[in-house]
């Protein structure tokens, strides 16, 4: 069953967490979720409403057998990552990618050697 709702943009750090997990198993039980939290771990409880909610927001799916219920992503992480940054860099740096760089190397946020490997991704 696919949520026809669009989805949220931005994921809390909790959903997050969340789907970083689903995006690596591909596919998982709850209890696989809870078994990848680092600890303190959350309720099962706590997990299973926000499987939930993320199924709502249209980043999750499942397939029913009986009463568990098995999440797999119907939002790949490559996507969620290009939406975020898109609206990273036009909610804050006006849609401009190199007030976003200056930016970050302003703050010492980029090393020169990470300076150099983007201006040759540039380059190609």
């Amino acid at each position: 069953m696919v949520n026809k709702r669009p989805r949220s943009q931005e994921l809390t750090p909790a959903e997050l967490e969340i789907m970083q997990i689903v995006w690596e198993c591909e596919s998982c039980f709850v209890n696989d979720i809870l078994a990848q939290i680092p600890e303190p771990k959350p309720a099962y409880n706590t997990v299973s409403t926000i499987v939930r909610i993320l199924e709502t927001k249209g980043y999750l799916a499942h397939k029913a057998y009986g009463r568990s219920h098995e999440y797999y992503p119907i939002v790949d992480r490559e996507s969620y990552t290009r939406d975020y940054m898109t609206n990273v860099l036009n909610n804050f740096f006006g849609g401009s990618a190199s007030r976003m760089v200056s930016f970050l190397s302003s703050n010492d946020s980029i090393s020169l050697e990470e300076t150099n490997e983007i201006l040759e991704m540039l380059k190609k």
